[in-house]
């Protein structure tokens, strides 16, 4: 049994899918004017293991996350560098994507575009408008926050004390300033015709457009950062309130943002971490590992200190692996594909409490610790060894990180025999030159 923290209802909620043995989610995108950073990276991991997780299980996954390639930044980044908002926009779509593939991340099984979205955009603006939710303002469309009841219900807060410090933009056209835009007339960047002139649309529209488009007209889950949750998800659920009358997912998870040695990423600060970078620097598998050592609703530190510990950490799972690998490949064993269930499902009860990636770690550690007491049996039990290794990697698999199996020539298989027998026979020094080569390749 599954069960999510639903940020509507502040609550560890057991997860019911609306379709038996299926789910819906769907994972705000980037907005593409630059490359990915390591808050970026944060909800591509996040929602990877979740959708992984839920496949363990035995459901099947319809994961959709889009890309917004409309919008002011976009647009002025075309007009610095001489070009077409298209241009930029592929430009970052290509390495957004190859971040993922960096990351081993199963792609979304769609990616929307807002500009692929337009017509529909147009449309669902337009029912908002003559239903009585929107207005217009000399060719802009404003959303109207007083006209649901349930505003606030995704943030829990007050339309009088809305977001605390939250900057709202001065404008004299809103009936209230928590109403935002729809529909943007503009006369610069790229514009699409509309009922109420030429214009682009606003970014709260979109998601909940494509989700629509996309999904229908509620999905099982809305996921992505915790920055999101107000105002871009409270006003997707408002206008989903507003022409659907639902609000829009039955669970709303949202993973908390990352500092970097302390300290909030900003650019301002001048500490963005590119996630390519990252990934170059660490590997896929170090990213990843250290991405959920954290539990996905507490703040995620990068800094010297939590990169070494989790290196530290890793090679005390993956070396034993290794270990296992090569013994058994040197002694001429095939490991069946049998896996100690205990362990794993062990495994998977941590993480079927709303991913508690902490605790999953633990049952990985006690299941390496039990290999790697298995491998210093004087006479080693291959199909125990098996057992406890298989495990492992399968809980691994679900967190993303591969297992690389060490390649045994006939050559080393041939180097080894002849370092036991060297041994038998108390040859030291032969002994001890078949040790050096076979320890130089990291088979010993």
């Amino acid at each position: 049994m599954i069960k999510l923290y639903n940020s509507k209802n502040l609550a560890v909620e057991e997860f019911k899918p609306i379709h038996e043995g299926h789910v819906d989610m769907y994972v705000c995108g980037p907005t593409v004017y630059n490359y990915a950073h390591i808050g970026n990276a944060r909800p591509m991991i996040v929602f990877d293991v979740l959708k992984r997780l839920f496949e363990a299980e035995g459901y099947t996954v319809k994961y959709v996350s889009n890309f917004t390639d409309v919008d002011d930044k976009i647009i002025n980044k075309a007009i610095e560098e001489g070009t077409t908002e298209q241009v930029i926009a592929e430009r970052y779509i290509d390495a957004y994507q190859d971040v993922r593939k960096m990351l081993n991340t199963e792609l979304p099984d769609i990616t929307p575009r807002v500009t692929e979205t337009m017509d529909a955009i147009i449309e669902f603006v337009d029912e908002l408008v003559k239903k009585g939710n929107a207005y217009v303002v000399d060719g802009d469309v404003y959303f109207s926050v007083d006209s649901v009841p349930t505003y606030g219900e995704i943030s829990h807060q007050r339309m009088d004390m809305l977001e605390a410090g939250f900057r709202i933009e001065e404008n004299d056209q809103k009936r209230n300033p928590y109403d935002f835009a729809l529909w943007k007339k503009t006369d610069k960047g790229i514009k699409w015709n509309s009922p109420w002139g030429e214009g682009r649309p606003g970014w709260h529209t979109e998601c909940v457009v494509m989700i629509n488009d996309n999904m229908g007209p509620k999905i099982d889950i809305h996921g992505g950062g915790m920055d999101l949750r107000f105002p871009h998800h409270e006003n997707e659920a408002a206008q989903q309130e507003a022409l659907h009358h639902n609000s829009l997912a039955n669970y709303w998870v949202h993973n908390a943002m990352v500092n970097i040695n302390g300290d909030k990423m900003s650019k301002s600060l001048g500490n963005v971490l590119w996630a390519k970078d990252v990934v170059d620097k660490l590997g896929t598998n170090l990213t990843r590992w250290l991405v959920s050592s954290v539990h996905y609703r507490k703040e995620l530190n990068f800094s010297d200190e939590t990169i070494e510990t989790a290196r530290k950490e890793l090679d005390r799972v993956l070396l034993p692996l290794r270990q296992a690998d090569v013994k058994a490949a040197l002694n001429g064993v095939t490991f069946a594909d049998t896996y100690d269930e205990g362990a794993y499902r062990q495994f998977l009860d941590q993480m079927d409490d709303d991913m508690n990636t902490p605790n999953a770690y633990a049952v990985i550690f006690d299941t390496v610790k039990k290999l790697n007491g298995a491998l210093r049996q004087r006479e080693i039990d291959y199909a125990q060894v098996g057992s406890y290794r298989n495990a492992v990697e399968k809980m691994l698999d679900i967190l993303g990180i591969t297992v690389e199996k060490p390649e045994v020539t006939d050559e080393d298989r041939a180097l080894f025999a002849k370092w036991n027998e060297a041994k038998a026979n108390k040859d030291f020094e032969t002994a001890d030159a078949c040790r050096k080569v076979l320890s130089e390749k990291g088979l010993l």
